[in-house]
């Protein structure tokens, strides 16, 4: 039997994007849940366009209020995105084909990324599967914020669709360095709180070890300047998340 799917989003000023993700998956939704914090762009105005139950709900971190918005969802399978994803008609179909023959718990895809225009298919950033559509019995939000992912409940059954997740990521460099300090700044508060501690030593490494990781063993090389500037900036950010840990560990040391 069919199954009924609500497509669920969580945006804040999302005007740029929202109307992109909502038109790629209204023919495979029963329902649309947007779960907002208090934007103050034409989010609201564009979402309801489409049919969503609209709502507003503070914003405590990713992973939060993902796990929110999948309490708002009508039936159980869920269809999870964020407003600067869409759905190629090809994996648009593979959802349909899901929901008419469903027999998995969740359903992977490859996310495929566009960075200033252009689309990555190297430096890390593909194939970078991800749990999208799930039994939301058999799953819930989890990973450390910044970085969500689904965390499947033991033995449940995981599939692979076909076609791509678009991801349009960043418009700009400048975007991309603005969430750079934004992410690692709640990435490195998420690793204190954990108790999580980093020598000098590894503050210089790990960033040299990222670059070459992502340009040369990930062969970012292929996606020509970009690839380059966003295996720079992917070492930036480990050198701004470490940092700020080492900073924090040392102040901690110093009041104790």
């Amino acid at each position: 039997m069919p199954v009924k799917l609500s497509v669920v989003v969580i945006t804040f000023n999302e005007e740029r994007n929202i109307a992109r993700c909502l038109e790629s998956v209204k023919n495979v939704a029963d329902e649309i849940v947007v779960v907002d914090s208090f934007s103050t762009d034409r989010t609201r105005e564009i979402s309801l366009r489409y049919g969503a139950k609209f709502m507003e709900h503070p914003f405590e971190g990713h992973i939060e209020q993902k796990n929110y918005a999948l309490t708002q969802a009508s039936y159980p399978h869920v269809l999870s995105l964020d407003a600067d994803e869409a759905l190629t008609s090809e994996l648009e179909q593979a959802v349909l084909a899901a929901k008419n023959n469903w027999q998995a718990d969740a359903y992977g895809m490859n996310r495929l990324t566009n960075y200033c225009g252009k689309w990555i298919h190297h430096s890390g950033w593909y194939p970078d599967t991800k749990v999208r559509l799930f039994d939301r019995s058999k799953a819930v939000w989890g990973g450390e914020n910044p970085h969500d992912k689904i965390i499947l409940s033991k033995g449940a059954t995981l599939q692979h669709l076909r076609g791509d997740l678009l991801h349009y990521s960043y418009y700009s460099v400048s975007q991309h360095l603005g969430q750079i300090n934004k992410f690692t700044d709640a990435s490195s508060k998420a690793m204190a709180r954990d108790g999580k501690t980093v020598s000098l030593p590894m503050v210089i490494l790990k960033p040299l070890f990222r670059f070459f990781r992502a340009y040369v063993l990930k062969r970012g090389f292929l996606d020509g300047p970009e690839g380059f500037i966003i295996s720079v900036s992917s070492a930036v950010s480990v050198y701004y998340k470490y940092v700020k840990l080492y900073m924090h560990n040392r102040q901690q040391r110093r009041q104790g």
